[in-house]
């Protein structure tokens, strides 16, 4: 039978493993790439449909302030 505790599992790395919002259970390596797509999908988006009106900064603290969340709680 499979240890339940999530403090136990561990990735092929053997790094542990967490279950947070995302739908799988990540390491920090994970949730890094996650914050990276996010960020340039975010910049990607905000270039073709808001830059005319608001600078491309908006866009990078959107993308920081998500990424931190995403690392912390993902």
């Amino acid at each position: 039978m499979p240890d339940r505790n999530p403090a136990n599992n561990t990735n092929s790395t053997g790094q542990p493993e967490r279950r947070g919002f995302l739908p799988f259970p990540t390491n920090a390596w994970d949730r890094i790439f996650i914050s990276g797509m996010c960020l340039v999908a975010i910049h990607l988006l905000w270039l073709r449909f808001v830059e005319a009106y608001i600078p491309v900064w908006g866009a990078t603290v959107i993308s920081v302030a998500l990424g931190i969340y995403i690392f912390i709680r993902g």
